[in-house]
This record gives structure tokens, C-alpha cells and sequence, in this order.
């Protein structure tokens, strides 16, 4: 493959940006051109609820250059991404199609755990420094204009991640009503940010030994080049950082500005940036901080080559989505072993129906995730756990998906113990508005049948919950649908239960399953 020309768009809270990237699989990812242009987003939805009008004029104009940069470099692919600021307006649709019209860019807006996938993504493209530092206990903290991502690693496996409403400019704006002086307003802040870090370290990091500490996000681009070099460093330790820290919280803004380089509406927000970094460096207890210097444009770069497969990544970032879905079931006490085999259950009836049911790669992950916290409604009660399963999965993000994907599985777990009605399937329609017309209401409703349908059989095949069926065999025959067993015990629960699933996933799928129990000759 040759060189590819890749356009990036970062439709952020404080800022927009146009990234200019060739890829290939020989070079990997080469940034070329870089283009930003401050514009504070975030400032009018945090405190309104909406952009305003000026905002939209200002913004289409930018965007208008952006698009005429891209036509210059000849660019036939691109990805133009809305984060926090445009997910939070009331009239983001309005001003989508504002956009759309007006400059031909057309953006989408991406859910807080994509937007935090997609930045790690960038992180694990530079693979030797990445999957080295996370062999010990690492954190990566993302600190964004909206609020803050930290995600845990333990070995290579990204084991938790929680967002934390604790955006620089979120922050800044919460504290441009207080009259006070540099020094109450930093401790404000630090007070304001301990109250929520204390809460996460109960919760995420009891019994965790943290070593390294990965910082990401615009400002802390700036804040790495403090040293007094002139130049970004990319590795610090926490005496350094400490250090450095204690002289920044003297400073008053003009000295900020001068330092880092910056303008007084931005050397506003680093200072909540430092004290963000610092607090959970001292919290964890972290050696070594790490700061790769990556941009979400980066990141977008780095989705764009690993779906088209331009760059190889040696690290499984599907493993991560499952490994956080894993660790979600295990603080919800699901049943280990019946999910282990529903797992195994929903993997096997998929792939053997693969001519029937015309689903992907994505919809097969949708379904194992499905799987694996199916149960969790029932941490709140052992009634009516498919609306208490719901709620939680609603309530929970899992890192790599969207909402809308997200509230598809939810949709999954709930109709696993109640009947399905085609009518009475509901969800937010403003979530698959976002996916760019590529989903309507009704695919959605058959995709949450489709997967409801398999799961409900594989929770049939181990309904003793004594994984009797683990060894069966399945194959498509004659309009079949068969499930051969050769297990020697009574199977009378599973059989029955498989019974009763068994019209339903006909009525979806057109195929009939029958369970057949094959006695072994003695």
C-alpha cells in the first residue's frame, strides 16, 4: 500500500483542530500539518446549555478553511469528530447541519468512551515505550475541557475506566464566580478535585499499586514545557513533578503566559490542569509520569489505520473493550462460570449462523458483551433484573463503545427475561441520529431482536448453571438449527428451557434449534 493523505478533525470544547497525516504500513502514522484555532465551545454549553449563534458563524468559518486546506493536500478521507461541548448542547443537531451545509464537512459526534478510546489508541501506536510502561500498574489520566477520563491497567489489560466531570475549562467556569486570590482558588480547586479523586480511589484502587502515570490532553502538551529548556519532556518523576508544581501555583497569570508560551484565556485553564496531574500522581502514589504527547487528532489517525489495516498495532485493543466488560461483571458478583459459558455458547450459535443472520465482526462483539454482564441486574435484586441490568449498563461506560452500541446491549440484557415487543422497544433516538443516517430505528429494533434471540438460547443451554453443555457441537442442517451433546447426565432443565427459547429464535432467524443428547457407548 502506498502512502495514504489523512485528514483529522477535532471539533473540541476550547478549540478546533485539522491534523494532516500520511500513513502507511512501511512509515506507520507521519503527522505533516497541523492547524488549531481557539475557539471556547465549551464555555457557551457549560454555562447555557446551547452554542450560540456567533459561536456557529465563527466555527463554520473555521471549518470552511479547514476544508479548503484539505482539498489543497488533494484529500479524499477524513474523520471530523465532536467531543464534550457538542455533545452537551441542546442544539447540536441544528448546528451539525449548520455545519454540513455551509462548509460540506460532515461531523459526528462521539460518545466520552470513544473519544477516550480513540486518544489511548494514539498512545498505544508508539508500541514499545506503550506496552512496556503498562506491564507495571499504570494509570492513564486524560485530562480534557470537559471532564477527565482515568483508566487502570494491570499487566497489558486495561482492567477499569471512569470519567470524572473535572474538565480544566468545566472547572474555570465553576470558578469565574468566586472572588478570591491565586492561592484560595488553587486550593479551591484541589479541594473541589480531592472530593472526587478520594471517591474513585475507594471504589477503583483498593489493593492497586500504581507505578506509572500516563498524562494526556491538550494542556498538559503545554505544562510539559515548563522544564525551563524550551523543550517538551516526555518522562518525569514525581519529585521532578512535584517541584515543578510548587513553583506554578506562586505564579500569577502573566508570568504563566510567558512561560508556557500561551495566551491568558488558555494559561487560565493550565493551572487546574497541573493541580488535576498532581493530585493523582500524589494519590496513586505513581513513580514516574509519562507523557507521550498526543492530540485526539492523533488518535483519530490511529483509528483510521488500524480499520483499514494501512498499520499493524501488536496490541489487541478489542481485548481491552472485553477485559472492561469482564471486570464490569466481576463488581456486579455475575456468576463466573455461567458466563464463561454463555460466553463460549453465544460465540458458537453466531458463528454457525453466520449465512442466516447477516451480522459483522461488531455486532458478534455487541453479543459477547451482551453475554458476559447479562446478569448484573441482579446486584440490585433478583427481580425484574432485566430493567436493574438496564439501568446499570446505562449508567456504566464501557470504554470503545458508543452510546448508541451501548444502549443496544442494555436493550439485550433487558429483553433476555422479559417478552419482546417490536413496538415497545425504546432508546434514545438521538443516539442513532449520530451515526450519520447509517442506522435507522428499525434496524436497531431487529439488531436488539437478533441478539436477544441468541442469547436467551445460550442462557437456555446452561440453565442448571452447571455448564453441562460445554462440549456440544453446533451446525445448520435442513432449516436446524442443531445442538448435539453427548453429555451423559440429565439434561431435563436445559432441554425444557431450550424448548421454550426455541420459537422465538425460529421466528427471528427462520431456523429451528433442536437440542439431540448422543449417549456415549460404554
Amino acid at each position: 500500500m502506498a502512502i495514504k493523505l489523512f485528514a483529522a478533525i477535532d471539533v473540541g470544547s476550547f478549540e478546533l483542530e485539522l491534523g494532516i497525516y500520511e500513513v502507511s504500513p512501511k512509515y506507520g502514522i507521519r503527522r505533516v500539518d497541523h492547524v488549531r484555532h481557539v475557539i471556547a465551545l465549551g464555555k457557551d454549553t457549560y454555562n447555557n446549555g446551547k452554542i450560540s449563534y456567533e459561536l456557529v458563524e465563527e466555527m463554520c468559518g473555521v471549518l470552511q478553511q479547514f476544508a479548503e486546506i484539505m482539498e489543497a493536500y488533494k484529500i479524499s478521507e477524513y474523520r471530523a469528530y465532536a467531543t464534550s461541548a457538542m455533545r452537551e448542547a441542546r442544539n447540536n443537531q441544528i448546528v451539525l447541519d449548520q455545519i454540513r451545509v455551509r462548509t460540506g464537512i460532515e461531523v459526528q459526534i462521539i460518545s466520552n468512551s470513544e473519544q477516550r478510546f480513540i486518544s489511548y489508541k494514539a498512545i498505544a501506536s508508539k508500541d514499545a515505550e506503550f506496552n512496556k510502561t503498562i506491564q507495571k500498574g499504570t494509570a492513564i489520566v486524560d485530562v480534557g475541557f470537559g471532564s477527565m477520563q482515568i483508566s487502570l491497567f494491570d499487566k497489558d489489560a486495561l482492567i477499569s475506566t471512569q470519567n470524572l466531570l473535572l474538565g480544566v475549562l468545566r472547572i474555570r467556569e465553576m470558578m469565574s464566580n468566586i472572588q478570591a486570590d491565586i492561592r484560595m482558588e488553587n486550593t479551591l480547586i484541589e479541594e473541589l478535585v480531592d472530593n472526587e479523586l478520594v471517591t474513585f480511589k475507594k471504589m477503583y484502587l483498593k489493593d492497586r499499586e500504581i507505578k506509572n502515570l500516563i498524562g494526556i490532553g491538550e494542556c498538559i502538551l503545554y505544562l510539559s514545557r515548563g522544564s525551563g529548556t524550551g523543550k517538551p519532556v516526555d518522562r518525569v518523576t514525581a519529585e521532578d513533578f512535584k517541584a515543578f508544581y510548587e513553583k506554578l501555583v506562586d505564579m500569577p497569570l502573566y508570568q504563566i503566559e510567558e512561560r508556557f508560551g500561551v495566551n491568558s484565556e488558555y494559561a487560565a485553564l493550565l493551572m487546574p490542569a497541573a493541580i488535576i496531574y498532581w493530585r493523582v500522581l500524589e494519590l496513586t502514589g505513581a513513580e514516574m509520569f509519562w507523557i507521550p504527547g498526543i492530540r485526539l487528532c492523533d488518535g483519530i489517525a490511529a483509528e483510521y489505520a488500524e480499520e483499514t489495516r494501512a498499520v499493524k498495532f501488536t496490541h489487541d485493543f478489542t481485548e481491552d473493550i472485553l477485559a472492561a466488560s469482564r471486570n464490569m461483571a466481576k463488581r456486579y458478583k455475575c456468576h463466573a462460570s455461567h458466563t464463561a459459558d454463555m460466553e463460549k455458547h453465544v460465540l458458537d450459535i453466531f458463528d454457525s449462523m453466520k449465512r442466516y443472520h447477516g451480522m459483522g465482526k461488531r455486532e458478534r462483539l455487541l453479543l459477547q458483551i451482551s453475554a458476559i454482564i447479562h446478569s448484573c441486574g441482579k446486584f440490585i435484586g433478583m427481580k425484574y433484573t432485566g430493567e436493574s441490568g438496564y439501568n446499570i449498563i446505562m449508567s456504566t461506560e464501557i470504554i470503545g463503545l458508543s452510546h448508541m452500541e451501548r444502549e443496544i446491549i442494555a436493550n439485550v440484557v433487558r429483553y433476555n427475561s422479559i417478552d419482546f415487543d417490536y413496538n415497545e422497544v425504546t432508546f434514545n433516538e438521538d443516539l442513532f441520529r449520530d451515526t450519520k443516517g447509517e442506522l435507522t430505528h428499525n434496524d436497531v429494533t431487529i439488531l436488539i431482536a437478533k441478539l436477544t434471540a441468541i442469547l436467551r438460547l445460550a442462557n437456555a443451554m446452561d440453565r442448571s448453571h452447571k455448564q453441562k453443555l460445554h462440549d456440544c457441537r453446533l451446525s445448520v442442517k435442513e432449516g436446524q438449527l442443531l445442538v448435539t451433546t453427548t453429555y451423559g447426565g440429565d439434561i431435563t432443565l436445559e432441554a425444557v428451557a431450550f424448548a421454550q427459547k426455541a420459537d422465538f429464535f425460529e421466528e427471528i432467524f427462520g431456523i429451528r434449534p433442536v437440542l439431540k443428547q448422543k449417549r456415549r457407548l460404554s
